[in-house]
């Protein structure tokens, strides 16, 4: 049964209403640049097919498990956890730390975002492809705390606002023009074709080819066993899984909300934004550059696409502010949900309002938001990880990454599989007399296969054996 001590908690409207909330959550900067470049990395459709197997399997047993564990509890992570077993409290406290690690340094990405977007609005989008543009403005010393400062704003203002008319309806408005958006981008993709001063013409068509096409070459066992990791660690991103945030959102969702058909949904709206983002890029990045234009993380959006969007002549600043725009949106909508599974918890254990919950959640990003933005010049320094070269930012991204979120995970699966039983989260589901089409699925995904897909993920993020 549901926890009905707690029923005067705020909720999303409804079905369509959690549905965005939770998308808008999943979709994020990991599906912009991540997915594709991932995609090109791995073989292209050999991962995309990989992908969406773990998705419906690793990631649906996950997704379910904790907006199932949200909405019977009614609490935020660091409560929810501890309302199931008080042995497994430690949970909580590792899915709260995750997004309070993971929010200051989101919200510098984001504010690079609005950087970008601002310099192709106001037409000054070629000045971006400069050699060392990139590298010069996050090293300044004020100029990325401004723009960090103006991101997370945003992100304060729709938490502030509350469940329903702040994040809902932040949802319910960006969402369907995020949507609109990519699919218009990864169209116009589809179009290009450039010749370079070799004389190579390439096409988006090709690069289509390149994306969706599974490649098999020099592929080993060793190899294959990569993609799988590379793909189980895109899902964590995906579906926003393992950061207390869907438990928190699942808190909000009403008792009549059908969780299987609502799960489904979200994970159809991820795969397909994920799907589109590679289309928006890939093709794109082909054309103008090749495979070797394809690189990792942010030096994806930040570095290669300009100087795409610079070929492009006078349609490359619409093209831009577009595309800045798109990634714009879904960083914040996933900015959202990060502070919210913060405030969530801040509300449940240590009973202040929402506003008091928000400001001193603010004043913490800020302090270390700066000490991020600082990484990049007065504090900087170099530290070596099992993922290489790192200094603040990464260092961060590597605890709340790699440790963090399979150590939540992992324990989730142990709690739920072994402690508290599969059947606990399948009363959650089928409350009301709905049905659960992949119970059965459920429980042998939750008990056995998810525990040890992540203790080899556990494994290969700390380099104890690199698949």
């Amino acid at each position: 049964m549901t926890d009905t001590n707690t029923q005067d908690r705020s909720s999303f409207s409804g079905h369509l209403g959690f549905i965005l909330a939770s998308a808008g959550s999943a979709v994020g900067l990991g599906n912009i640049w991540r997915f594709p470049y991932l995609a090109a990395k791995d073989g292209g459709g050999l991962f995309i097919v990989i992908y969406l197997i773990l998705a419906v399997t690793f990631g649906f047993a996950l997704l379910t498990t904790e907006i199932a564990i949200g909405r019977k509890t009614r609490k935020g992570p660091l409560s929810a956890y501890k309302r199931i077993d008080k042995r497994f409290s430690f949970i909580g406290i590792l899915a709260c730390l995750v997004p309070i690690i993971i929010l200051p340094y989101y919200c510098t990405i984001g504010g690079w975002v609005l950087k970008y977007l601002s310099m192709y609005v106001t037409g000054n989008g070629a000045k971006t492809v400069a050699e060392g543009f990139f590298g010069g403005f996050i090293s300044k010393l004020y100029e990325p705390i401004i723009w960090f400062v103006i991101f997370f704003a945003l992100t304060a203002a729709a938490i502030i606002s509350g469940v329903e008319k702040g994040i809902e309806k932040v949802s319910k408005i960006l969402m369907p023009i995020l949507v609109v958006m990519v699919i218009g981008i990864s169209l116009f993709s589809l179009t290009l074709s450039h010749t370079d001063a070799n004389g190579v013409t390439r096409t988006g068509l090709q690069g289509l080819k390149v994306y969706v096409v599974p490649s098999f070459e020099g592929i080993t066992v060793s190899k294959f066993l990569s993609v799988v990791m590379d793909a189980m660690g895109q899902l964590f991103f995906s579906i926003s899984v393992a950061m207390g945030i869907m438990v928190a959102y699942g808190s909000y969702a009403k008792p009549e909300v059908n969780l299987e058909k609502s799960i489904n949904h979200i994970e159809i709206f991820d795969t397909a934004i994920a799907f589109l983002a590679g289309l928006m890029i890939i093709p794109a990045v082909y054309a103008f550059a090749g495979k070797e234009g394809m690189s990792a993380g942010p030096g994806l959006i930040f570095a290669n696409l300009p100087k795409v969007f610079n070929s492009m002549g006078t349609l490359g600043l619409f093209i831009g502010a577009v595309f800045f725009i798109i990634v714009a949106v879904a960083a914040i909508t996933s900015s959202i949900s990060v502070m919210e599974a913060i405030v969530s918890s801040a509300i449940d254990h240590f009973k202040w309002s929402r506003l008091r919950s928000s400001i001193y959640v603010s004043i913490y990003t800020f302090i270390f938001g700066v000490i991020v933005c600082l990484g990049y010049n007065k504090l900087y320094f170099e530290l070596h990880l099992p993922t290489g070269t790192a200094q603040v930012l990464d260092l961060m991204d590597y605890i709340s990454n790699s440790v963090f979120m399979p150590l939540v995970a992992l324990s989730t699966s142990i709690l739920i599989g072994w402690i508290a039983k599969p059947e606990y989260i399948i009363d959650e589901v089928t409350l009301g007399g709905v049905k659960f089409s992949r119970a059965a699925l459920y429980k042998v995904m939750i008990k056995y296969i998810v525990p040890i897909m992540l203790v080899c993920l556990l494994i290969n993020s700390a380099g104890i054996i690199k698949f």
